[in-house]
This record gives C-alpha cells, structure tokens and sequence, in this order.
C-alpha cells in the first residue's frame, strides 16, 4: 500500500499543539500582573515610599498612621483645603505635561523650573499693565506667561535640532539664566515700591480683575490643566502631528526614511514644553500669589518629573498624578503644625518614589522571574 498522503491528508490542518503542563501555565493573576507592568511598578513605588516614610516618622516618636491622617485631612477636609489642593494641581498638571511631550519623542525636558519661572515672571507683568481690561488682561497673561516658556523651550529645541545639543544640557543652563533674568527685572525695571522697603524682590500686586481666581470652590487654573491634558492626549493619540511624535520617540530613523521632519517635531516638542510649562508660572503668579517672586516656582517645575514618571508619560495619568502630589505639597504645612514633623519629609516621599519608577531594573527585578515561562506559554504553533 502507498505511504504517499492523500490529498485530503495535505489539506488538512497540522495537529493542534498540546497545551502546556499545568504547571507551565502561568497563572491568571500573574498573567495580568505581566499585562500591567507600569501599574504594578506604580504600586510597588508608592508603598515602598510610605513604608520609609513610616519608619521615619515613627523614629520621630509620630504615629504614622496619624502622621498620614494628618496630611489627608489638611488637604482635603478643612475648610478650603480641597480649592488650595487643587489649585496647587493645576501648575502640576503642566509642569508634568511639560515633561511628557518631550519624552514621546525621546528627549528628556528637565528645564520645567526655569520655563515655569519665566512664565511667571511675563505672565504677572502682562496681567498687571492690561489690569484695566478686566478678564481680558488675565487671558493676556496667560498667553504672555505661554509664549515666555515656549520661548525657553524653542532655544533648548533649535540647538537639539541643528547643532545635536543634549537637551539636558541646554535645560539646566536655561534654568540658571531664567532665574537670572527674571531676578535682574524684579529687583530693576518692574521692582515694586512695596518691595523697596520690605526688601522683598517683587513686582506690583496683579489688579483682582485680571486675576485667576475660582468658581464653586474649583481652580481655574485647574479646570485649564485639565482640558489641556484632554487635549495633549487627543493630539497624540488621534492626529497626524501626534503620530508623528510618536514615531520619532520610538525610531528616529524610521521616521526621516518616512519623510518626517525630524528636527520640525523635536523643535515644537520644546516648544508645547516650555509653553505648558510657563503657563503653570503664570497661573501660579495670577492665581496664587498675584504678582512675581523670584520662589514662586518653588520645586514645581522638578515636581514635574517626578509626575511624568509616574504617569509613564501618559497626558491623562498626569492628573491624578499631580493630585497626588500636590495633596502631599498642601498637607505638609499642617503636618508640620500638628506633629512637629519637618515638612521636608514630603519631599523625601517624592524623593524616593521618583527613585523607585525611574529605575528599569525594578520592573525587571519584579517580572524577570516569570517573564519567560509565560512569553513560552503564550507561545502559538509554528512560531
């Protein structure tokens, strides 16, 4: 009898693989634990942080447990402690936005503090000379404080663009001369008269007009920090120039041989940087301290990082990104009045999150065990 297979025999499909041992296959919480690494990382980051925390606070002779009470409550449950939470969110929001749009497409904008600072200082003097226009010198000042970062930021993305530049570099250094700048103008041509006696650099207060105040108890600011993030994710996630910015982030190289304009995107990814981030500074000048000074920035603009890591340079984890952040910011002072505890344990907090996402190795540390029995496992035939 002929072995050679009958046509109904080729046609037919090869056998299908026996599925793995039970012990090979990886179990469902696992399997979704590998689906959801950035999440679990998160989690990892943040427990990590107030367990240290703990530890330190209980070495100070503090009840944790009370300590982080105390912090909520400050900020959220006392009269006015959610508007002042909130309206510390807004510039959070787009210090970190700030951070994100550079990072989709590989480079890494660390000179939030001095776009914010900038901002700040253009976004106060605009609002104060058109403090006669009403609402209108505050959207002035807005788009003064925009346009003053998204100028730091275009110097920081020409010279990436042309010259190859690290943007890092141009950052730190645009930080000091921001800071120089703005502290030239407040102690010279826009010095309050105020300012001459109490020694405080400062310029004029901003009239209430042109103010960035609240309705209902929410922050403007913060329903702009909002809409803004919307938007920043609409744009990456379903136009063109979003595409564009994806694909050079993630191959520069594919992206020229597809004709895209790779110094063009690298440029306006400052450029949306820097003006988000002096949009952060003129809000913070128009809306919390109504006029500029030199710290108004405080460590917002470096808070931005942190926020961006953690929302793994996602525009719309940004939000609840800087919420918790600036709950931790607008707690601490009445931690500090409540316990005794130095506030600067908050920023240890910041600290050590920002440690524990920004390094791979702890995603790889916490998978690598089970990675490549899964990748096995999942594996279909033929493959």
């Amino acid at each position: 009898m002929s072995e050679t297979p009958t046509v109904a025999e080729q046609a037919a499909p090869p056998p299908a693989k026996a599925p793995p041992p039970a012990e090979q296959r990886p179990a469902q919480p696992l399997a979704y634990l590998l689906g959801h690494q950035s999440g679990v990382v998160i989690v990892v980051a943040l427990v990590i942080a107030l367990l240290v925390g703990a530890a330190l606070i209980r070495y100070q002779g503090v009840n944790p447990w009370y300590a982080y009470e105390t912090l909520l409550r400050e900020a959220l449950f006392v009269p006015g402690g959610l508007t002042r939470t909130l309206q510390k969110t807004a510039p959070l929001v787009l210090t970190g936005l700030a951070v994100v749009l550079p990072l989709r497409v590989g480079l890494f904008n660390i000179g939030g503090q001095g776009q914010l600072v900038f901002g700040a200082m253009f976004g106060a003097w605009v609002a104060y000379a058109a403090g006669g226009a009403g609402f209108l010198g505050a959207v002035l000042g807005m788009v003064a404080g925009a346009l003053a970062g998204a100028f730091i930021g275009f110097i920081a993305g020409i010279l990436k663009a042309t010259r190859g530049v690290h943007e890092v570099i141009t950052t730190i250094m645009l930080n000091y001369i921001a800071a120089g700048v703005t502290w030239w103008l407040v102690i010279g041509p826009l010095e309050a008269e105020s300012s001459k006696t109490s020694g405080i650099p400062q310029t004029e207060l901003i009239p209430e007009a042109s103010r960035v105040g609240a309705a209902a108890g929410i922050p403007i600011g913060f329903v702009f920090a909002v809409l803004l993030a919307v938007l920043c994710w609409w744009m990456l996630g379903r136009t063109t120039l979003g595409f564009r910015f994806n694909t050079v982030g993630a191959n520069k190289h594919a992206a020229g041989y597809a004709g895209i304009s790779i110094s063009r995107i690298v440029t306006l990814s400052m450029i949306f940087g820097g003006g988000l981030a002096g949009l952060a500074g003129a809000l913070e000048a128009m809306g919390t301290l109504h006029r500029f000074e030199p710290a108004i920035g405080g460590t917002l603009g470096f808070d931005g990082i942190t926020i961006a890591l953690l929302a793994r340079a996602n525009p719309l984890a940004t939000i609840p990104a800087a919420f918790l952040v600036g709950v931790l910011r607008t707690g601490a002072p009445g931690l500090q009045f409540a316990t005794g505890i130095a506030p600067e344990v908050v920023d240890l907090l910041l600290a050590i999150i920002l440690l524990m996402v920004s390094i791979p190795v702890l995603g790889k540390w916490i998978f690598r065990s089970r990675a490549d029995k899964v990748t096995a496992a999942s594996t279909s035939w033929g493959s």
